[in-house]
């Protein structure tokens, strides 16, 4: 099950969010945009699934 955490990214930050990739995909971008200011792409927040699964 796809799962990721800010403090993962290097914020100071308790959030996690799992359950199905598009789930963990949009809410991780919702959460990191309003919250911290960035807006990453639905591409980026994939690399991020793709890399922790190695």
């Amino acid at each position: 099950m796809p799962k990721l955490k800010c403090n993962d990214y290097g914020f100071e930050c308790n959030f996690e969010v799992d359950g199905d990739q598009e789930k963990v995909i949009e809410n991780f971008r919702t959460h990191t945009d309003e919250v911290h200011g960035i807006d990453y792409s639905k591409e980026a927040v994939m690399q991020f699934l793709l890399r922790k699964q190695k």
